[in-house]
Order: C-alpha cells, then structure tokens, then sequence
C-alpha cells in the first residue's frame, strides 16, 4: 500500500486513484529559455522514480509535464538572442529533451506546450469572468483571491497574513488590483511582444493560468498527483488551485508532492554565487548515468547537497552495483531470502517513495548476490529495482579473445601449470578483467 506525503494536509496518506490501476499526474515543467540545472534536474529525476515505481507496483501512468514557452524571461532572451520566443522555446526544449534522456528520464506521455493552448486559456479566463472570479482592468485580467477559499492553505499561509506582506506595494500593475494580492489571468501585450488577441485585446496568458489549462484539459477537472518544486507551493501552485477550483467547483489534485531544494556545496545556488550549474555543461564531465543515480537515491523531499565528493560516491556505488548485476549466474538461491528483499524493498518504496531506505534494500541484496546467490529470479528481481532508479546497464558481453584466455586459464589450473594461469589473470587485469575464483567456479567483474 503507497502512502504519499500531501503538502497540503501536511500528512501521510494512503493512495487511492480516480480510476483504479491509473495514476493521472502533472508535474510542472521547465520555462525553455535556457539549459535546464540541477535544481530543475532533481524534480524530473525524482518525478520520473516515482513514476516508474507507480509501474514497478503494476499502474499504468499518464504522465504530464508541460514546456512554459510563454514568459517575461524568454519575451526578454528572445529579443537578446535577435531569434522568436518561438525559436529559442524550441531550441530549449531540444536541449531538455536531450539533457534529461542523458540522465535516464522516460518521456512523458505528453508534454503541452502553452502556446498550443491560448484558446483554452481565453475560454477558461471567461469561465472565470462569468462567474465574478476575475475581473477586466486596462486590457489586463486578474483573478479575485478575496473569492477564493482556503486560499495559500496550500503554502500554509492566510490571506490576512499575506495582505499584510502585500500592503506596502505601489507599482503601477498593483494600482490596477482591487487588491494587491490579485495575480493576472490575462497580461496586456506591450509593444514588440508575443501576443494574441483576447476579448480584452491583444495580451498573453499569466504563467498560473497555463498549467491549471493545461492539466484539466488533458487529465480532467480532478486529478490524482500534481508535483513540482518546493518553490513552486506559492504562488504558483496555490494559484492553480484558486482559479481551476474557482471554475469548476470540484478538487483541482487530490495529491501535491514537492521535491525538495539542491544546494552547492552547502550553498544555494546562485548565479551572483557563482555556483549555477547547468546539467549540459555538467554532462561533458559527469556520467549522465552517474547524476541520475546521485539524485535518484535520495528522499524527494529531503534537500539534496551537491559536492564533488557525493559525485564520486555515486560514481562508485554504481560501478559496485553493475558489476554485481553482470557477474556469472549461479545454480542455487534461497527463494525466502529473495522474497524478503523484495517485501523490505516495496515497504520502503511505499512509505512516500524513500528511494533512500529501497536503496539500502539493494546493497543489501547486492552484498547477498555476492556470496553466491545470483538465480536467474534474483538477477530478474535486482534489475528490476535498479530500473525503479532509472539505472538499467547494458549487458556486455566478453570479446571472444577474452573468453578464450579465461578458458585457457582454466585448463593451466586443471594442469597445476600455475606460473601461465598467474600470468593470464595478469593479463586479463591489465585489460580491467577481474577474476574471482570461489567454490562454485570461475567468476569475472570489470574494474
């Protein structure tokens, strides 16, 4: 039974779907107006584990994660790369695709695009109108929070206690607010900008309005899981919640699931700090393979620290772990033992995903494999769990020369010739060939 931390009951709860065996989830996307970093990073890996272990446990899930390709910032590097907000979103969304493949990332079933949906968005934003949810000020739409209830209950903040932080405001778009707290539907073009014509004139969508469209129109108006980033409770999603309950009068997401924060070196990462880090420059450097199992293995909701050190560790527990999956089959494997590594594995996994606790699971079961239990069941068992992770290995296969001196060794030691088997395991290491000889036979690893 999966139990999911819901921010907003702030509690353990235990998974029921809509429809049963199907898991309906959005989880928000990257704004395509640069390479994405490891913060974006750590939310599609850790969404993408909790993805695959809703399959490991048998459900079929319509994944959901969208491309922002409408926003202040990309209106503003468009016009400084001299290309469209258009040209450089589809450039970006290249590099994501590119860049998140590389760290073992499935696609999603769908990945909407905003300026796919702006008539979507003009209907919803009347939707709102009509029933005096929104209102129309100088060619701008903002929707009224004062309407909507438990607002921010989300981001475990009042309405009261936010006026009050909101109060001081004297810009000129909040001069057009009933209140300051009012975020905008609907924005007016200004000159040079991306736009579309609206009942209200020429503008384009605000950035919350996008994704509760895009969610209710591919998933419904009630869906099981919606996730993203710890930064992202408010004001994003809190306002997602406002406006798509304020249309239709049902729960917008039954479940919200944030990933929690990545810091460099103990810090957070900063531009002005030096320490912003893109994943395409840091995969000329770093096994893709290797990042994702970094940030795989830790609880979604914890905080993730980024050092050197951790990259390394990562490194080598996963080459552990491969060489482990690929030794030589054995004949014999406790069939209990292995039924308890798969039971203590799903009831990590089931307690809010604890890929920190299933990880364990499996160095545990790895060091048993190692004693000389490795079935074709337990291989099947342990490649399964590695693949809850996003770590599926290539099988290699040893090139016949290879073969054929193992072989040779093998015949010198059945002939007590022991100075040409010595000579050949030297030869096999120098090519990064181990050779463990154990009761059962000849056994090899790569180093």
């Amino acid at each position: 039974m999966i139990k999911i931390y819901d921010t907003m009951t702030r509690s353990l709860r235990k998974f029921v779907p809509l429809t049963e065996n199907t898991v309906n989830m959005y989880v928000c996307g990257p704004t395509v107006y640069n390479y994405i970093h490891i913060g974006n990073a750590r939310s599609a890996v850790a969404f993408d584990t909790i993805r695959r272990y809703f399959e490991y446990t048998g459900y079929q899930v319509n994944y959901i994660s969208n491309f922002t390709d409408v926003d202040d910032k990309i209106i503003k590097a468009a016009t400084q790369a001299g290309v469209s907000p258009k040209e450089l979103s589809d450039r970006f969304i290249a590099a994501f695709i590119e860049d998140t493949k590389a760290l073992g990332v499935k696609p999603a079933t769908q990945n909407p695009r905003v300026m796919d949906y702006i008539a979507e968005i003009i209907s919803f934003v009347e939707s709102l109108i009509e029933k005096d949810f929104a209102y129309e000020a100088d060619g701008d739409v903002y929707f009224r929070v004062e309407k909507s209830e438990h607002y921010a209950k989300l981001a475990n903040k009042t309405l009261s206690e936010l006026e009050v932080g909101a109060s001081g405001r004297t810009d000129a778009e909040t001069a057009l607010k009933e209140n300051p707290l009012d975020f905008a539907l609907w924005k007016s073009a200004k000159a040079g900008e991306v736009s579309w014509d609206s009942p209200w004139g020429f503008g384009r969508p605000g950035w919350h309005i996008e994704c509760s469209v895009m969610a209710t129109e591919i998933l419904g108006d009630t869906i099981d899981i919606h996730g993203g980033g710890a930064d992202l409770e408010f004001p994003h999603h809190t306002n997602e919640i406002a406006q798509s309950e304020a249309k239709t009068g049902k729960t917008f997401a039954n479940y919200w699931m944030h990933n929690g924060f990545v810091t460099v070196d103990s810090e957070k990462m900063s531009k002005s700090l030096g320490n912003f880090v893109t994943v395409h420059d840091m995969l000329q450097t770093v096994d893709g393979q290797v990042l994702r199992f970094f940030l795989a293995t830790q609880q979604y909701r914890k905080p993730i620290n980024f050092t050197e050190k951790a990259i390394h560790d990562a490194e080598i527990n996963l080459k552990y772990l491969k060489n482990t999956l690929q030794q030589p089959l054995t004949e014999t494997a406790d069939e209990q033992e292995l039924k308890q590594f798969v039971i203590a594995f799903q009831d990590a996994m089931d307690d809010d995903f604890n890929t920190a606790n299933g990880i364990t699971v499996v160095f545990d079961m790895a060091k048993w494999i190692n004693s000389g239990s490795y079935t074709e069941p337990v291989k099947s068992a342990f490649e399964k769990m590695l693949a809850v992770f996003g770590i599926i290995f290539e099988e290699e296969v040893l090139e016949v020369d290879i073969e054929a001196l193992i072989a040779k060794r093998q015949e010198a030691r059945a002939n007590r010739d022991f100075a040409t088997a010595d000579a050949i395991r030297d030869q096999l290491a120098a090519q990064g060939i181990k050779l463990l000889d154990t009761k059962d036979g000849v056994r090899w690893l790569r180093d």
